[in-house]
């Protein structure tokens, strides 16, 4: 599907690693006071606020494994990577600041694709007002694989670990569960309808919130601000994207309980 067979693309070695790292990253603003340098040295440098601690964590995507581009638009993939590790952040009850972005690509993917995988990512740091402020691009023999790591920030009492719930704890999700997997199951649907009639048509439009879910999820940083105005502290969080279930068991684990 994405083979780069036609002329009118630009083939990624035409740039090169660093002219294309140039060319996706050039309309990329600094916005955090926590970052004095960004892209366009051998590291970044951030300068934390007094008082606080970093939070770091980091997540790869896969292609195959965790996303299938015969549905998963390009810019869609950028802005879910970025969600994906933007949620854990705010899981530690934390401010998400910085971002690094790394990709492995192979060569069926011309520069016009990677343009749209950097808009979705440079469309999630706008609205989050996170910063990019480094990463790595490098060859692949097949597939396409994204790392995102993150860093937020937050007072020591205000972290939320896993290991802090307690017995006789009130347990609370935000908003509703399962959306994103029949979202999953609806577009793996119409995928082997597509496979057997090629002509078809999908009417999805009943299904639009459910695809939303899965395609373009959005991370809740509204909660931190939320638990603070009403001066809720938790004793536990942890982010659920693998399922209510097998994190409810982390936490009772982590906290022995």
């Amino acid at each position: 599907m994405f083979e780069n067979k036609d002329t009118s693309k630009t083939p990624i070695a035409q740039l090169g690693e660093f002219g294309l790292i140039d060319h996706l990253t050039k309309n990329f603003e600094i916005s955090s006071k926590t970052t004095v340098k960004g892209i366009g040295d051998d590291a970044a440098v951030l300068a934390p606020e007094k008082g606080k601690q970093l939070v770091v964590t980091t997540d790869m995507l896969v292609e195959g494994v965790h996303f299938d581009l015969s549905y998963m638009p390009l810019k869609h993939l950028g802005y879910k990577a970025v969600m994906v590790n933007l949620s854990d952040v705010y899981a530690m009850n934390a401010t998400a600041q910085q971002i690094t972005v790394s990709v492995a690509v192979s060569n069926r993917f011309p520069v016009e694709a990677m343009e749209e995988l950097y808009s979705g990512i440079q469309t999630a740091a706008a609205l989050y007002k996170v910063d990019v402020v480094g990463g790595d691009t490098t060859s692949s023999t097949s597939g396409l694989v994204i790392s995102i790591t993150a860093i937020g920030t937050a007072t020591p009492e205000k972290i939320a670990y896993r290991s802090g719930a307690k017995e006789n704890d009130l347990l609370v999700v935000t908003g509703d569960l399962g959306a994103a997997y029949l979202g999953l199951q609806v577009l793996e649907r119409e995928k082997q309808v597509y496979k057997v009639n090629p002509n078809s048509q999908p009417d999805l439009e009943k299904y639009t919130y459910l695809i939303e879910r899965q395609l373009k999820p959005e991370a809740r940083k509204d909660i931190g601000g939320l638990l603070a105005e009403l001066e809720v502290q938790p004793t536990s969080m942890i982010d659920i994207s693998d399922g209510l279930s097998s994190e409810i068991i982390h936490i009772c684990k982590s906290s022995a309980v």
